[in-house]
C-alpha cells in the first residue's frame, strides 16, 4: 500500500484529495491545523500543523520519522483579497508564509522519508502566471503563487538525481470556501483531476506546470 499527505486536508480541495485517494487504496495522512469529522473518516490526522510556520518542520519530522511516503500533494493555501490602493502588507507577508514557504517547509521535513519513485505535487494557481496575467490586483495571491511556481521548478531540479518527479499543478476555478462558493469546477472534480495529472507523473515531466484537466500552463 503507498501513502500519501495531504497538507490543508481538511476541507474543500484537500478534503476531497483526501478521500479520493483513500478511495484508490492509499494510506493518507491528512496533514491540518484543525481536523474535521470528514477528515477523521478517511485519513490518519496530523493536526496541530501550520505550514505557514517554521516550526512545522519539526513537527513533520518527527512524525514522519520511519515512515515511507510515497506522494506529497502541498495544497494547503490562503487567499488574501486586496487592489493597490487597499494593500495590507501583512497579508501579503501571510501568503508568502504559506502559499510560497509552506510546500518548501514540509518537502524539506518529509525528505528522509521520500524513496526513489516518490511524487511530490504542489496547488499553485495560473494567476501565479507572469504571462497569464492580464487583469492585475491580488498582489499578495499572485507573488506568492509565482514565487513557489519558482521554488517548485527548484525542487525539480535538486531531487531528480534521487528519483523523485515534482509537479506544479493549478486546480482550476473551484467552488470552495476560499471562492466564495464560486467557480466552475466543484472540489470533488478538481481532485480527480489533480490525482490523474499527479498519477501521470513522471520524471520526464518533472518541474512542470499543468491545470487540473490537463493543459500545460505557461510561467
Amino acid at each position: 500500500m503507498t501513502t500519501a499527505l495531504v497538507t490543508g486536508a481538511n476541507r474543500g480541495i484537500g478534503l476531497e484529495l483526501a478521500r479520493q485517494l483513500a478511495a484508490q487504496g492509499h494510506e493518507v495522512i491528512g496533514v491540518c491545523r484543525t481536523s474535521s469529522p470528514e477528515l477523521d473518516a478517511v485519513a490518519e490526522v496530523w493536526a496541530g500543523i501550520d505550514v505557514g510556520s517554521d516550526a512545522c518542520i519539526a513537527t513533520l519530522k518527527e512524525k514522519a520519522a520511519g515512515r515511507t511516503i510515497d506522494i506529497v500533494v502541498n495544497n494547503a493555501g490562503i487567499l488574501r483579497h486586496e487592489g493597490l490602493e487597499s494593500l495590507v502588507w501583512d497579508n501579503l507577508r501571510a501568503q508568502f508564509e504559506v502559499n510560497s514557504m509552506g510546500p518548501l517547509r514540509v518537502t524539506q521535513a518529509l525528505l528522509d522519508s521520500l524513496g526513489r519513485g516518490a511524487k511530490v505535487a504542489i496547488v499553485t494557481s495560473r494567476m501565479g502566471s507572469i504571462a497569464d496575467n492580464t487583469s492585475g490586483g491580488a498582489y499578495g495571491y499572485r507573488m506568492s503563487k509565482a514565487a513557489v511556481n519558482a521554488a517548485g521548478v527548484s525542487l525539480a531540479n535538486d531531487l531528480e538525481s534521487q528519483g523523485i518527479a515534482v509537479i506544479l499543478l493549478h486546480p482550476g476555478w473551484v467552488q470552495t470556501g476560499m471562492t466564495g462558493g464560486r467557480g466552475h469546477l466543484s472540489a470533488a472534480e478538481s481532485a480527480a483531476g489533480l490525482i490523474a495529472r499527479i498519477d501521470e507523473l513522471t520524471l520526464h515531466t518533472t518541474g512542470s506546470f499543468h491545470h487540473a484537466q490537463g493543459e500545460e500552463l505557461p510561467w
